[in-house]
């Protein structure tokens, strides 16, 4: 095929996909952990695109933050979107959280159901250096890190589209590859939810693009609420981190004050968001099985 011939079949299939302000009209998501900081500006980003979306979070603290979230993008958007409580780390949760989506989604007439996009964003932390290894706390961790993204995958295999529209990212970190004192197991999880977004790009090559990002340390409360031992351990990585510098004027005071004893900024809950939003985009069809840079350039990706 000659040059003239495929620049006009390529400008031809991404026309029929366009990114614009509305890209992902009528498409269904699920973001998982939706409830506060990174979840949270992933839904709103996804559902300012036009997606509609179910909102998973897993306590019942969590629940009246979530309705409201879910009450907001509708009104804002114009978008349909569903709170719904179900642990990740559980047996049954993921399942649970598909079965909400098809009773809420499935058309009424031709019963119809189908799942555009997956972010499999919710997780949890914690340190332990190998002398204070628990087992139950290590299990806890594979199990909402690890296990609940597979079990999500495996419930929602059956509504995936056919065209290969559909887009899965899944939020791993830094950890996965840096090797911070202290995170054997969190670490561990990570690595192993990227090395599964490498298996699942071949598996559901028909189906669906799958990706994975890894941030760095980003400003939600989590980050917020550390001592000056965490910062102080932080510092020569933030400092040779190309995107890490604080502005002032530009950052808020807050992030700005904090990064002269930290060595830099953490990322913005939106920057995060951003990189996801990009990989759920029609235009992102070519890309799978990548671990993608949300860190600043922390880490970089190859």
């Amino acid at each position: 095929m000659s040059r003239p011939e495929f620049s006009r079949v390529a400008s031809t299939n991404l026309s029929s996909g366009s990114s614009g302000p509305r890209a992902l009209e009528g498409k269904v998501g699920i973001v998982t952990g939706a409830s506060r900081g990174i979840g949270a500006a992933i839904s709103e980003n996804l559902a300012s695109k036009g997606c509609s979306l179910v909102l998973n979070y897993t306590s019942e603290s969590s629940a009246a933050q979530t309705e409201e979230l879910a009450t907001q993008l509708q009104e804002i958007h114009g978008i349909k979107a569903v709170a719904v409580q179900a642990d990740m780390g559980s047996e049954a949760g993921p399942a649970h959280i598909v079965s909400v989506a098809k009773n809420h989604f499935q058309h009424p007439k031709t019963q119809k159901f189908q799942l555009d996009i997956i972010i499999n964003n919710a997780g949890i932390a914690g340190n332990m250096n190998i002398e204070e290894t628990d087992t139950e706390k290590f299990a806890k961790q594979y199990n909402v890190n690890v296990r609940g993204p597979l079990l999500l995958m495996k419930a929602a295999m059956s509504y995936l589209p056919h065209d290969r529209s559909g887009r899965i990212v899944n939020l791993s970190s830094v950890s996965s590859s840096l090797g911070f004192i202290g995170q054997s197991v969190y670490g561990g999880t990570k690595a192993a939810l990227e090395a599964m977004t490498r298996t699942w790009a071949r598996e559901l090559s028909e189906r669906a693009t799958v990706n994975a990002i890894n941030p760095g340390p980003v400003g939600t409360d989590m980050y917020w609420g550390n001592g000056p031992e965490f910062f102080e351990k932080i510092s020569p990585f933030l400092k040779s981190t190309p995107l890490a510098a604080a502005r002032e004027g530009i950052d808020s005071e807050k992030v700005y004050e904090s990064s002269k004893s930290s060595g830099g900024r953490p990322a913005y809950n939106e920057e995060i968001a951003g990189v996801v939003a990009m990989l759920c985009l029609p235009e992102s069809g070519w890309s799978t099985g990548s671990v993608v840079c949300a860190n600043g350039g922390m880490r970089f990706s190859y």
